[in-house]
């Protein structure tokens, strides 16, 4: 039978895009069991783990060679002094944000930086008075900068957002709805755990703990990176071979179907 499959994202689109945002919860453990060519290990090319293409692979989570310089210097703590100034403000905003509404926080921060600013503007003005020179505003290299968003660029993060959000969709039918009985039993149990997690600690709460834990896990897992693979190789050893388990033990859904095809 010809069967044409029309524009939406394949398989291996869904697995990638969603990993991100889906699979960054519940792993597909059919992936993580058959690493493809085109997938190798971001650790070690040359040889594929058992954690290839798995959201158990900490490669997936810690690999400064995705993130951009800039950012993969801040939250590695290149520059500790930098990295330091950009942890403690924004965990000064957020802890902020914790105790008074969005709009006092917002109001409050503002009118300290337009204090600082008339403040530094009046001290350089009568600086350049008793001086008797003309080095004009002091904010004269920020004032020049060009702040426009380039075309180009809205639209292409409006092409990747559509990609991730079609995957995303795509990828929460495929649970709801049962394609693969392992993954949908994965995706209760871990929404069964995040009515847990929503019990002990409120939005922001978990937007604190994870800017925490951006400044400090990729840093804790690259200076202790070989106890952490081992141990991570060793678990997901474990739940695969479980799932491998459950899955012979009940043949229904991904395997049900290419059963049917064939």
């Amino acid at each position: 039978m010809d069967f044409t499959p029309s524009a939406p994202p394949t398989r291996e689109d869904v697995v990638v895009a969603a990993k991100s945002v889906i699979d960054s919860v519940f792993a597909d453990s059919s992936s993580s069991s058959k690493p493809s060519s085109s997938s190798a290990c971001t650790r070690d090319p040359n040889a594929p783990c058992s954690l290839c293409m798995s959201v158990m692979c900490p490669a997936i989570w810690f690999n400064p060679q995705k993130m951009h310089p800039k950012v993969e210097a801040l939250v590695y703590w290149r520059d500790p002094k930098k990295s330091g100034i950009v942890f403690g403000g924004i965990m000064v905003v957020l802890l902020s944000l914790s105790f008074f509404s969005f709009i006092s926080v917002v109001a409050n921060l503002s009118l300290l930086a337009l204090t600082a600013a008339f403040g530094f503007r009046i001290y350089k003005t009568v600086q350049q008075a008793i001086q008797k020179t003309s080095d004009g505003h002091p904010f004269k290299e920020i004032l020049e900068l060009d702040l426009t968003l380039p075309a180009e660029k809205v639209r292409s993060t409006s092409d990747l957002a559509v990609t991730h959000i079609n995957a995303v969709v795509s990828e929460l039918r495929r649970l709801f709805l049962v394609e693969d009985f392992i993954d949908s039993v994965k995706f209760g149990v871990g929404l069964w755990m995040l009515t847990y997690v929503g019990s002990w600690f409120n939005g922001m709460t978990l937007i604190i703990l994870g800017v925490v834990a951006l400044f400090t896990l990729p840093k804790v897992y690259e200076t202790n990176k070989a106890q952490i693979d081992q141990n991570i190789e060793l678990v997901a050893g474990k739940v695969n071979e479980i799932t491998a388990k459950v899955r012979a033990a009940i043949p229904i859904g991904k395997k049900a179907e290419e059963k049917k095809e064939q």
